[in-house]
Formats: structure tokens, C-alpha cells, sequence
């Protein structure tokens, strides 16, 4: 664990105790207390308003920026590396390697190249990493299984990349193609690229936006500045659980209900939000820039509302995609097009469990990819019942 974030936690639980004392203040009594900075007024937040560093609102009294998107931007990009290398089995018929898996996961021994991302040096120079903020809001022992779980892919995508140039049947390893497409499975017809990024999206992207920064983080001072810094550490977790949901200053800019901008594209938890989250995709950046807004002005009961509105669209999100997938399963004319909606339906089924403000915890998740995976045959054992079984708790948990 590098020592900014042991620092955080460490921080965190000091001011859970505090908390624990003075939970009898009233609501009021923590809002709009003295600000650090001037206020900001809500109505110049319009849609155009960037969340980035030329942002003239979020400065400080010398015109500074407040704004750091940087270990939140560098940890996105290193996902986007780890998927990176895991599609080179299929794009350049490469047999990977799961220790090069690992320590792009670990962002240990400069493991990022040219090959894996425009930006690795930065990434490599940064001291971030995707490990040690998994699962990251759960217990100590809790979250090391949650991360252990995640490497023991790793050895699985490397053993299934050696069957890129076998086709795929009941017992055996390989490839399946859908048009054009062609996704590698393993014996049982699991996809496992697809399982372990949906998986980062919840252990990660969710976990840690939602259920460590948005939750726990909000908790943080922000009376002071962070030593040698120029933002205080509420103003910190809410920049960076911005930079850990896109890289784009205007969050989905550009997009329709139709198709996202190609000036902007979104990728994993972003691009979902778009995709399965259609009435309140569009509103997600009015509520970070709001929220970072209240920071500004030490209104607690309005960034507390707002970050209270992104879990839940972003938990929405995820529910309508697993469902989306699952539905794609019994709509899909071939198996590649199936074993590909399965792997991506099993991920996200997966990631619900850090869907904490639906109450859904590990069993809910573990119980419905347990009826998924009973048959012995794996993807080619699947029928109908198996996937309808698994829609209901879904629909019925989220409301849908």
C-alpha cells in the first residue's frame, strides 16, 4: 500500500471515531459552516463547465487551481492498459503473460510501455496503482480476497491466450466469433477478458468512487490545506472520484440518447452509465460539478445529496447491465455472440455486490453466478431457465 492512501485510511478512521462522538449534532449544525475559499453560486454550474484545471471557480484567492485529477486519471489508465494487453491474445495473436498481468495490476517494476498506453511513463512515474484500491471500502482480510481473486484471472487469461488459433467446443479452449468479432474462451466457454475487467468495474471503479471516496471520504477536513498541496482533502476525494470515472473534463459531452460523442468517448464504468442508465446519464457531471461546488462552500447537506445521487445512478447503471447482458444471452443468434453477453453479464453480476446503496452484499452476487455456473458444461450447459433464475433477484433488489 503506498503512503498517501495508508495515510488516508488512517485519517479516515480518526475521523470515525470523532464522528462517533459527535453524531448528536443536527444536520444543520455541519452546513455551511466557515468556508476555506469564497462561495460559489450554483446557478453558473451549467453543462459546459468543465471539471478541469482551466475551471475558473474551483481556484483559490491567488487564481490557483484546486483541481488534481491526476492519480485518479492515472489509475483509470491503467485499467485501460490491463485491457489493453489482455486483447493483444485475440488482436495480435499473442500468448500473454500472467506476471506482466500482475504487475500491471500492481504498477510494480515499470511494468507499463508504449504498448499498453500513450501516457506510460507518467503512469509508471506515478506510484498509483488498481491493486491496492479494490475492493477498497471492505475490511482488510475481505478486500485481499476481493484482490486475490481478481490475480487468480491472470493465470487463467495467459493459459487460454495459447488457444487463440483453436476453435472453441464443449471442453475446449479457444475461439468464437460473432461477425467479425472473435472473443477466446476457455473450456467451459468463459470468457475470461471480459470477467475480469467487468469485475474491475465494480472492485474498483464502483467500490472505490461510490463506497471509499463518496462515502467514507466525505467525511475528510476541509478547513485545511493538504501539506504542500492547494486543495484541502474533502476537495481531494471528490477530484478524484471524478478522474477515476472519465478522463474527459465535460463527462459525456456530446452524447444523445442515440450515441456517445466521438469527440469524448467514455469507456468501462462511463460508458455503461450512458448505455444503461438512459434517464439520468446526462445529469451525472451537474452533480459532481455541484458537489464539488458545496465542498467549496462547506455545504454538507448539498454534496452529501449529490454524491448520494451518483452512487445511485452509477449502481443503476451496473444492475441494467447485467440484466442488459443476461437478455442479450436469449437474443443472440450464435455462440460467440452468447459466450461473450455470458462473460459480460457474469462480471457485472459480480460487481453488484459493491452496489452498497442497494443493500446487496457478496451472497446476493455469489448466489445468482453460483445458479449460472451449475451446469457442468459451463456456457454450452446453459439454457433459459438458467438466465430467468437470475434476471428476478436483480430486477427485484434494484427495483426494476
Amino acid at each position: 500500500m503506498n503512503g498517501s492512501l495508508q495515510n488516508f485510511r488512517k485519517t479516515l478512521l480518526i475521523l470515525a471515531i470523532g464522528a462517533s462522538v459527535t453524531a448528536c449534532k443536527k444536520e444543520s449544525e455541519e452546513t455551511l459552516k466557515p468556508s476555506l475559499r469564497a462561495s460559489i453560486d450554483y446557478a453558473k454550474l451549467t453543462d459546459t463547465v468543465s471539471y478541469s484545471k482551466g475551471n475558473k471557480l474551483f481556484i483559490d484567492a491567488n487564481g490557483q487551481t484546486t483541481l488534481d485529477l491526476s492519480n485518479g486519471n492515472n489509475r483509470y489508465k491503467s485499467l485501460a492498459s490491463l485491457n489493453t494487453y489482455n486483447n493483444f491474445a485475440i488482436k495480435n495473436s499473442q500468448v500473454l503473460d500472467a506476471n506482466i498481468l500482475k504487475s500491471l495490476y500492481s504498477n510494480s517494476g515499470n511494468p507499463f510501455t508504449i504498448a499498453h498506453h500513450p501516457d506510460f511513463a507518467a503512469i509508471n512515474a506515478s506510484g498509483v496503482q488498481l491493486r491496492n484500491v479494490t475492493a477498497s471500502s471492505l475490511p482488510a482480510t475481505d478486500a485481499e480476497a476481493v484482490r486475490s481473486k481478481i490475480e487468480s484471472y491472470f493465470p487463467q487469461m495467459a493459459a487460454v491466450s495459447s488457444s487463440f488459433n483453436v476453435m472453441a467446443a464443449k471442453g475446449i479452449a479457444g475461439y468464437l466469433i460473432n461477425g467479425t468479432s472473435k472473443y477466446l474462451v476457455d473450456a467451459k466457454g468463459i470468457e475470461i477478458a471480459q470477467i475480469i475487467q467487468k469485475s474491475l468495474i465494480g472492485a474498483y471503479q464502483l467500490d472505490y468512487i461510490n463506497n471509499f471516496l463518496l462515502t467514507k471520504g466525505l467525511e475528510l477536513d476541509n478547513s485545511t490545506l493538504v501539506a504542500g498541496k492547494n486543495y484541502t482533502a474533502l476537495e481531494h476525494v471528490w477530484d478524484e472520484a471524478y478522474a477515476s470515472l472519465t478522463l474527459n473534463p465535460i463527462f459525456l459531452a456530446g452524447a444523445t440518447d442515440v450515441a456517445k460523442s466521438a469527440s469524448a468517448p467514455e469507456s468501462f464504468l462511463g460508458s455503461y452509465v450512458w448505455e444503461y442508465n438512459k434517464p439520468n446519464y446526462s445529469k451525472i457531471h451537474a452533480a459532481f460539478l455541484k458537489g464539488r461546488a458545496a465542498v467549496v462552500n462547506n455545504d454538507a447537506i448539498e454534496y452529501k445529496a449529490q454524491a448520494k445521487f451518483i452512487r445511485t445512478q452509477l449502481e443503476l447503471a451496473l444492475a441494467n447491465a447485467s440484466l442488459g447482458y443476461l437478455e442479450k444471452w436469449k437474443t443472440s443468434l450464435n455462440d460467440g455472440a452468447r459466450a461473450h453477453a455470458l462473460a459480460e453479464g457474469l462480471g457485472f453480476i459480480y460487481s453488484l455486490r459493491f452496489a452498497s446503496t442497494f443493500a446487496v452484499d457478496a451472497k446476493f452476487s455469489d448466489d445468482i453466478i453460483t445458479g449460472l455456473n451449475s451446469s457442468a458444461d459451463g456456457f454450452w450447459g446453459l439454457t433459459p431457465a438458467h438466465i430467468n433464475t437470475a434476471l428476478d433477484p436483480i430486477k427485484a433488489k434494484f427495483n426494476l
